[in-house]
């Protein structure tokens, strides 16, 4: 029996981004940015909108997530505790006569992906991640996770084993997606008969959804079971350090830890999305990052079983 390690291959010069979600935002504060005088006049375009996101992308600054308000006409930048003042002043230099567009908040703790996992799997690189949903294409099986527990980005390429409960062979990476995407698909093997479409601690999943703002859900992952709460926001772009940048994510006020990596997100029988990363976790709350799963299901041909 190979020995396994539940920790990241690489610390990353932030610490560690344990993948998987240890989500999180405690109380955030915000801090203030000074105004241009276009924000003044009314507000900033969606071009300038835009343009100020890609500002914030282009500082390349790990520890730091935004979106696009649109109720507000600003973007919304969280950054957590790794970000220092310098780096502040460089995002805001970044952005130029378009730094009155961000606002910007703190947020305890770390941005993270979390290795472990739903259902733990282990991965023959050494993480443990979570299973996310069953699926199938046409007569075979196959299970959607995190594309960061399905790929290493400092080693082996897909195809590799994976294990459950350290020991059993489930079978092997079949494609994996991350960054920019965060998603994976493990194929049984053996090929069973049929898998069950139940998530841990939830219900039957019978089809694939994107959320709504607002939107009650709940996430299964292997380290801490079953947790709920709501989709805070769609359309978030995370920066992960070490240029790991993921986009279109899920933004929810609810708790994960490592090892809850490619778990799912669901709401009554439809899966949402599969846990990406986040800050805080289950003692004082925080943020959690969601890959919506209609992503991966659409990319991979697959559908719930």
């Amino acid at each position: 029996m190979r020995s396994k390690r539940t920790t990241s291959r690489r610390r990353l010069a932030r610490g560690l981004r344990a993948l998987a979600v240890a989500t999180g935002l405690v109380a955030a504060s915000a801090l203030f940015l000074p105004a241009t005088a276009h924000a003044d006049e009314g507000g900033f375009s969606a071009t300038e909108l835009s343009a100020a996101s890609e500002a914030i992308e282009a500082a390349g600054i790990g520890g730091v997530a935004w979106a696009v308000d649109q109720a507000t006409d600003t973007v919304t930048v969280l950054v957590d505790e790794t970000v220092s003042e310098a780096d502040l002043a460089e995002l805001t230099a970044s952005a130029g006569d378009l730094a009155g567009a961000l606002d910007v908040q703190r947020t305890e703790g770390t941005f993270e992906r979390y290795l472990q996992g739903g259902d733990a799997i282990y991965a023959d690189v050494g993480w443990r991640c979570s299973l996310g949903f069953n699926v199938r294409s046409g007569g075979s099986y196959y299970f959607l996770t995190a594309g960061h527990c399905t790929a290493d980005p400092y080693g082996p390429t897909p195809p590799y084993p994976l294990w459950h409960n350290g020991s059993a062979w489930i079978g092997y990476t079949a494609g994996s997606s991350f960054p920019v995407n965060d998603f994976g698909l493990v194929a049984y093997d053996p090929q069973p008969s049929s898998v069950p479409g139940t998530v841990a601690g939830g219900g039957t999943i019978t089809g694939f959804a994107n959320p709504v703002v607002g939107q009650s859900a709940c996430r299964s992952g292997s380290t801490t079971g079953v947790r709920c709460g709501s989709v805070t926001g769609l359309g978030w772009t995370v920066d992960y350090g070490n240029g790991e940048v993921v986009y279109d994510m899920i933004r929810t006020n609810i708790c994960a830890e490592p090892g809850d990596s490619g778990g799912p997100l669901w709401s009554g029988s439809t899966g949402l999305g599969l846990t990406s990363g986040g800050s805080g976790n289950c003692t004082s709350g925080g943020v959690t990052f969601f890959q919506p799963v209609v992503e991966a299901a659409n990319a991979y041909g697959v559908t719930v079983p």
